[in-house]
């Protein structure tokens, strides 16, 4: 029968609380078992290729100080930056660039015919033909938590197949939360529900001593004086453990609604960033709470057209894309924005390091994955794709590696995400476009 440390300690009595410290109490301390979680990052239009790659090999390799990746250095130990990997299944169906990009990026499949007019001669297009990664795994993953997966979005636009990601499975397009607020009140308004809510704060201000104090002033007028400071040592013992069980990194501890400030205008252009900032602290908080395995954070749309003033940038986003690469304004305006999406991929790593779990941190049981629909902007190419993944996923990835591939489907990826949740499969997506996993994460 498997106890809690906590409830251990809670259902000792008097008498027993007297007894010497039984070994197998310490060794339950110091074990802990962690979930895995997935976090989905996506930013729109595409990179510019030569100021985000870095330079060097797999295992030795710098970013540029003044290249996109430049907010990441801190933590290049916790990457594996991918170059080469292409959405060939992009090749195939209908759909423009950005239509086939968004919708293929996590599907890996052809999109079904609909309404939704693409841009130049495309034609028109529906949404994805088949279940997206995220879903796919949070279904097999799910454990009865809160939620099965939470999709949170900022400023993502009207339901088309430019501003879907998620699908939960052919034409099943999944609208993100674009509301922290409501957000907020979905994962957290029942707080006294979950698992590590008011019965954990409750256990972090009293003791488990306080339980059974009148026994103990009860036992201690019935024993001699050497057996009461023989009990004084043993309670002063347990007293030591519980503080070590309550501060230290046991899972769960960290769990709290986040703070969310006063309310802003969640649609507002120059509130992009504050938006963004409260769902990366959401996301990260219902992992805490082991309220969902798997989310993501979906920034904008494809052809995302956001006003960058707040960051510097006095143009829009898509405009400032389809720029020749002879612009050099445009560029280095595009890398500042794409700069400024590293410095909140950046927020979510940090967010996680700050709570601690086994002799690591959250950032080390989850897999982050910043996504893209274009590989570069004003070409609309869905090759050579701006993956990044963070985290080792449980110790599952090799992370602190720079790896490059040459038209490696993008398929593969995705099967590899799957597998290093614990979903064991060789294909994902459309088969034809996929070969197992990807080479050489491992």
């Amino acid at each position: 029968m498997h106890l809690s440390r906590r409830n251990f300690l809670k259902g000792l009595g008097a008498t027993t609380v007297a007894l010497p410290m039984l070994p197998s109490l310490n060794a339950a301390a110091q074990s802990g078992s962690y979930p895995k979680r997935l976090l989905v990052f996506f930013s729109a239009n595409g990179t510019i290729p030569n100021r985000w790659r870095p330079d060097g090999t797999e295992r030795n390799w710098t970013i540029g100080a003044n290249d996109i990746l430049a907010p990441l250095i801190p933590h290049q130990d916790d990457l594996i930056v991918v170059e080469g990997v292409d959405m060939i299944s992009t090749r195939f169906g209908i759909g423009d660039g950005h239509q086939k990009g968004m919708a293929h990026m996590l599907t890996g499949i052809e999109m079904l015919p609909g309404p939704f007019q693409g841009g130049g001669n495309a034609g028109t297009a529906g949404y994805a033909g088949g279940i997206s990664i995220d879903q796919h795994i949070a279904n097999e993953v799910h454990a009865g938590q809160k939620f099965k997966s939470l999709e949170l979005g900022i400023q993502c636009g009207n339901p088309t197949n430019w501003s879907r990601m998620s699908y939960a499975g052919p034409d099943q397009p999944i609208a993100p939360r674009t509301s922290p607020y409501d957000a907020f009140d979905a994962i957290f308004g029942d707080l006294t529900a979950d698992p590590f809510g008011v019965e954990r704060l409750r256990l972090k201000r009293q003791s488990v001593l306080d339980h059974v104090k009148d026994d103990l002033s009860r036992l201690e007028t019935k024993v001699a004086a050497s057996d009461r400071i023989r009990l004084e040592a043993h309670t002063t013992a347990i007293r030591d453990i519980e503080q070590r069980l309550l501060t230290g990194n046991e899972f769960g501890i960290a769990c709290e609604a986040p703070d969310m400030g006063a309310m802003i205008d969640a649609g507002q252009n120059d509130n992009f960033g504050p938006v963004g900032d409260l769902m990366i602290d959401l996301a990260v908080m219902s992992f805490a709470c082991n309220l969902t395995p798997v989310a993501s954070i979906q920034w904008s749309r494809s052809v995302s057209n956001v006003h960058f003033g707040f960051a510097g940038v006095q143009a829009r986003h898509h405009d400032l894309s389809h720029e020749g690469d002879d612009n050099t304004t445009a560029v280095n305006q595009l890398v500042q924005i794409n700069q400024w999406y590293a410095t909140k991929f950046a927020r979510v790593l940090e967010r996680m390091k700050e709570i601690p779990e086994g002799d690591g941190t959250m950032l080390d049981n989850t897999l982050v994955l910043w996504v893209n629909e274009l590989g570069k902007g004003n070409s609309h190419t869905r090759n050579d794709m701006p993956f990044i993944l963070a985290g080792s996923c449980g110790g599952y990835f090799e992370t602190g590696r720079y790896l490059t591939y040459i038209d490696d489907p993008h398929n593969n990826l995705l099967v590899s995400l799957a597998n290093a949740m614990g979903v064991q499969t060789n294909t994902f997506g459309n088969p034809n476009y996929c070969s197992g996993p990807l080479t050489g994460l491992l």
